[in-house]
């Protein structure tokens, strides 16, 4: 079956988008592999209306409103490449199946890989955390740790202290300079040279190298991103590099480096959140309605 559009990716930005375009009454193909980057966390918070609730729920009920416009085929699957021909784009699934769209909208958001220490992904999303937006209120002003990844960190380590007493654990990972540590002890954040061993406890106390305990009730650090989708260099599609990891290059319309093909959400931000990406959705999709109804094939 032929689609005016393709969407890859079914979570928060890509559903955003695909509601655009349901709207304008285009026939849309979702096909999403089910792997939103947040289902670790318990909670979503920041986003205008649903503040609080579980991840899981907003996407749910927001693919359910979706689904209820009869121009929508929603598949559960991975789209394992895709490639431009006459009139718009091949699709191929792991299926094997091969679907046609005359746009295509790349949502499928990123990975995260976390820093090697023992019971630091166990607590991802419950009491390791990256965004302070997302999390910081809930630590109720209490105490607060940032595992630095790189010089990078110093962001977390000056952000912080608006949400708690906050230490910052260098681990290895960098040295302050004089004026970093002025910067730093403006703020109030303390520095932590020793190594970290683990991370444990009901919230995230960590152990340093020398045996000492820090008790904290929430750690924050930065992980390293990769694409959801590994071949959009294929298709063309220039990336950006950003603190974490690259992510897809666009313009104000969240259009790729290649015509037709828009990019939303995680996979075409340095950073973000859900609130963020349900933004990034509404532009790809009345952006990529635009394209429809005004330029060339």
């Amino acid at each position: 079956m032929n689609f005016d559009v393709v969407i890859v990716g079914g979570s928060y930005a890509g559903i955003s988008a695909g509601l655009q375009l349901a709207r304008a009454r285009r026939k849309v193909l979702v096909v999403d592999a089910g792997e939103r980057r947040n289902r670790f966390a318990a909670q979503s918070h920041g986003f205008l209306g649903q503040d609080g609730r579980e991840p899981g729920a907003i996407a749910a009920d927001a693919r359910a409103q979706l689904e209820r416009y009869p121009t929508i085929t929603w598949i559960e699957g991975r789209a394992e490449g895709a490639r431009r021909q006459e009139g718009g784009f091949a699709i191929g699934l792991g299926s094997g199946h091969v679907e046609i769209g005359r746009r295509l909208i790349l949502a499928a958001g990123v990975s995260d890989s976390l820093p090697d220490i023992p019971g630091l992904r166990e607590r991802w999303g419950r009491s390791v955390f990256h965004c302070p937006y997302c999390h910081g209120y809930e630590l109720d002003q209490g105490r607060i740790g940032v595992l630095a990844v790189s010089e990078h960190s110093m962001h977390h380590g000056l952000m912080l202290p608006d949400w708690g007493t906050t230490t910052l654990f260098t681990n290895g990972a960098f040295v302050p300079d004089a004026d970093q540590l002025r910067q730093l002890a403006t703020r109030g954040t303390a520095v932590e040279t020793a190594l970290v061993r683990e991370v444990r406890g009901e919230g995230a106390d960590v152990v340093l190298d020398d045996g000492r305990v820090v008790a904290l009730n929430g750690l924050f650090t930065m992980p390293s991103t990769s694409l959801q989708i590994p071949w959009v260099e294929q298709l063309g599609c220039e990336l950006e590099t950003g603190p974490m990891g690259p992510f897809i290059r666009t313009d104000a319309m969240k259009q790729t480096t290649v015509r037709g093909v828009f990019a939303c959400g995680d996979i075409a931000r340095a950073a973000g959140s859900v609130a963020l990406s349900v933004g990034d959705g509404a532009m790809a999709g009345a952006a990529t309605h635009r394209s429809l109804m005004f330029e060339a094939d």
